[in-house]
């Protein structure tokens, strides 16, 4: 008895040891929030998408509504795409990778009570991060024509539940808080909506959409004391600086929602337009060999070798040895 009260306690230690050094996703978050300069933040739209940022060696990953929509659906970032495809994706994403991740979280779909089940359900899987936003439902991409916010008062209410759910959660989650509010309703309207939500408890600030250098300028000074992120589409509204300027102007995040979907969808397009053309081989791609790596089959295999029953036999015979 004795025995195994001292082999129960062996255990639990090792346990409260290897728990002690696992940050958990918010943390890690924290962590790079917590680093000198902007940090790039490539966009996912799946988990193989994520698990390729997580091999390139970027510290966090963004889960972009407007790539998942198109790459679950080949529907517009237009809000078609329901909270559960979202959380079920995001969860997939989650678990094939140990980098934060961030995930979209449009307007929390639905009145306060529905984003605090949102929060809650984002945290639950895993994510890091989860952005809330102050568009009309259904809500748009941030860079298209036909965005309207709701007013100031339901705004900071949305964001107000977002922080509750995250402090009421089982879970540890990061808030970021976004307004679309520049394109309808101008800048300074714009910034006192960041000014609020800072004040209600958000983790990162998220200004869409800014048009010129002055205003990204203007939104950083007017919130210094949290880390605010910075969103770069090649043709949209916000000029396309490096990642250095963005660090000196006071953005710590930046996100290139579209890059990667994008480049995914002209690598397909090439290779069906080979195949087409009768030469599929003419194609730069990944060999079988690199895909089978990419997706785990090596990692696969040794954990199959390990629980085979010949390593059983072995083992088994060293132990008697």
């Amino acid at each position: 008895h004795m025995a195994a009260v001292a082999s129960a306690k062996t255990m639990s230690t090792g346990n409260e040891r290897r728990g002690s050094q696992q940050l958990s996703p918010a943390e890690k978050l924290r962590a790079v929030l917590g680093e000198s300069g902007a940090v790039e933040m490539p966009c996912c739209h799946d988990a193989l998408s994520a698990k390729l940022i997580e091999r390139a060696g970027f510290p966090v990953i963004f889960m972009s509504g407007f790539a998942v929509s198109g790459a679950r659906l080949a529907v517009p970032d237009t809000q078609l795409i329901s909270y559960g495809e979202m959380v079920d994706t995001g969860r997939a994403i989650c678990s094939a990778v140990s980098t934060p991740v961030i995930g979209d979280g449009d307007t929390g779909y639905g009145n306060a009570i529905n984003i605090k089940r949102t929060v809650a359900g984002y945290a639950a899987a895993d994510f890091a991060g989860i952005m809330i936003e102050d568009q009309v439902a259904p809500k748009r991409c941030g860079h298209v024509a036909g965005k309207q916010v709701v007013s100031f008062d339901e705004a900071v209410a949305r964001v107000q539940a977002a922080c509750d759910a995250r402090d009421e959660s089982r879970h540890d989650i990061l808030i970021m808080a976004r307004t679309d509010a520049l394109h309808s309703h101008g800048l300074d309207e714009a910034i006192r909506r960041m000014v609020a939500f800072e004040a209600a408890g958000v983790d990162i600030l998220f200004l869409e959409a800014l048009r010129t250098v002055e205003e990204m300028e203007k939104f950083c000074a007017a919130c210094p004391n949290t880390p605010k992120m910075a969103n770069l589409i090649e043709g949209g509204a916000t000029p396309m600086l490096s990642t250095e300027e963005l660090g000196s102007i006071g953005f710590k995040l930046v996100a290139r929602p579209v890059d990667l979907f994008g480049a995914a969808i002209r690598g397909m397009e090439l290779a069906l337009d080979a195949i087409k053309r009768g030469d599929p081989t003419s194609v730069n791609k990944c060999t079988f060999k690199e895909i089978k790596d990419i997706v785990g089959f090596p990692e696969y295999h040794a954990e199959e070798k390990r629980y085979s029953l010949d390593s059983q036999r072995g083992a088994e015979m060293e132990g008697t040895s």
